[in-house]
């Protein structure tokens, strides 16, 4: 990746930033969002299509994206937010194109979505993968596909987060349009529905809203359990579903619990949401998420050892998307390879996606600190000031507090019964320090894969 090149730097935030998030907020919020430039002075500009969409990243994604781009690298300093019409998106855009791409590459059209209705055209059932976990949502899908808007109506499929929920409900909508051509689909998130509802309204066009929303043939809408406590926009979508229903179409929803679970929703509007099917997308099996990797693997022209692919299936548990991500950051490195890499260098590749224990005791983080730098653990508890202690009993609570969310006066009462004003000092000083100080950054880095 050429990181002086706003493309390539964005195509590599995206692959990042979809491993953080929901399929469907990914493409509510970043379909439409790229990188204008980024200034000699470190700042990355991003361009946005609204104030709305401003306002938002600061507020919801500021910190994630900042991250990630200082993890590329700590040239960049910071991220500020453009608002870029139509018009001047589309030059910028093809201005930064690169024709050149690798036959190893991740493509690009991953994240080019129909404007028409919002489907992802990399979600088909060619891609998806079935097993035991998934087998009967799957038959549910086939099922509507053969009789839309009559069997199964509405679908609702929910389940924890990564679990191809969106895969899924979106290869129905790519499967309806082969099928039934000339039939409308339309795929959105329970967010956009709810922004393009509050600006008709705003607007004065609520007539227009309604009439768009009941034109189509197949109705598809992500996270709906965000309509909690958003009392207009759940009664809106009550007539919406009412008048959709009663005239055959199908409506399909996902959600991460089923719709008795859904907290401060309105009763009517639960029943409707359960009055079709309603199935439980459950965690993969060992022999599923091996069979994803080696899917996902061989999509992109590599064949992996069945070492490689056990290893990757068993690292992480639950997730479909990280797994995907662990397969592609495997397929990045078989790029600059050349060839397939082995069991070694999957294992150096992958460090990145261990995580530290949730569970781990304070104690194991005093241990592995002390040991990373070679002093006694005990100097970590006593009232020293040598820097050679210091400086390692502040990285204890910088790790404690980021990756834990212990409390500052817990981590104060455990490391010696400091103050919690001398550890907010310290975590904010390891904090600011940690952005400009490389070496620095790749030792916590280290003590981290310690705490897997």
């Amino acid at each position: 990746m050429d990181k002086g090149n706003p493309r390539e730097l964005w195509e590599y935030v995206l692959t990042q930033i979809e491993l953080s998030i929901s399929p469907a907020n990914f493409n509510t919020w970043f379909r439409n969002s790229f990188i204008v430039k980024i200034g000699e002075d470190g700042v990355v500009y991003i361009g946005v299509p609204s104030q709305f969409f401003k306002d938002w990243y600061l507020k919801k994604f500021h910190s994630l994206l900042l991250k990630i781009i200082r993890d590329i690298s700590y040239e960049f300093r910071n991220i500020e937010y453009l608002i870029v019409k139509d018009e001047h998106r589309n030059k910028s855009q093809k201005e930064n194109k690169n024709p050149l791409r690798g036959i190893l590459e991740l493509p690009l059209d991953e994240f080019y979505i129909n404007k028409s209705d919002n489907l992802n055209p990399r979600y088909t059932f060619d891609t998806f993968v079935i097993g035991s976990f998934n087998n009967l949502a799957y038959a549910a899908a086939q099922a509507v596909l053969n009789r839309p808007g009559i069997t199964y109506n509405p679908l609702f499929i929910y389940g924890d987060t990564g679990r191809g929920k969106t895969h899924l409900i979106q290869a129905i909508g790519n499967q309806f349009k082969k099928q039934y051509q000339g039939r409308k689909v339309f795929y959105l998130t329970s967010e956009k529905f709810t922004i393009d509802y509050t600006d008709s309204v705003q607007a004065g066009t609520a007539n227009r809203f309604k009439d768009k929303y009941r034109q189509y043939d197949l109705l598809i809408m992500d996270d709906v359990q965000f309509l909690s406590k958003k009392l207009k926009t759940e009664e809106e979508l009550f007539h919406l579903f009412n008048t959709l229903h009663d005239t055959n179409k199908q409506i399909i929803f996902s959600s991460d619990r089923a719709p008795a679970a859904i907290p401060d929703i309105a009763e009517r509007l639960k029943g409707r949401l359960a009055s079709g099917m309603t199935i439980d997308i459950g965690e993969p099996d060992p022999e599923s998420r091996m069979t994803i990797v080696r899917k996902k693997a061989s999509l992109h022209g590599i064949l992996l050892s069945d070492e490689v692919v056990e290893y990757v299936a068993t690292s992480i548990s639950g997730s479909i998307r990280e797994l995907e991500g662990m397969v592609n950051s495997i397929i990045c490195h078989a790029q600059v390879k050349g060839s397939s890499p082995d069991i070694a260098e999957v294992r150096q590749s992958l460090r990145s996606f261990t995580r530290p224990q949730k569970n781990i005791s304070v104690k194991n983080v005093v241990d592995k600190v002390a040991e990373y730098y070679g002093i006694d653990e005990e100097s970590i508890y006593e009232k020293t000031r040598r820097r050679e202690v210091v400086r390692p009993r502040q990285v204890i609570m910088y790790i404690l507090r980021e990756d834990f969310s212990i409390s500052y006066p817990t981590i104060g009462t455990k490391l010696g019964g400091r103050d919690h004003t001398t550890v907010i000092h310290s975590c904010e000083k390891i904090k600011r320090e940690v952005v400009v100080d490389n070496e620095l950054a790749k030792e916590i880095q280290n003590i981290r894969t310690l705490l897997v």
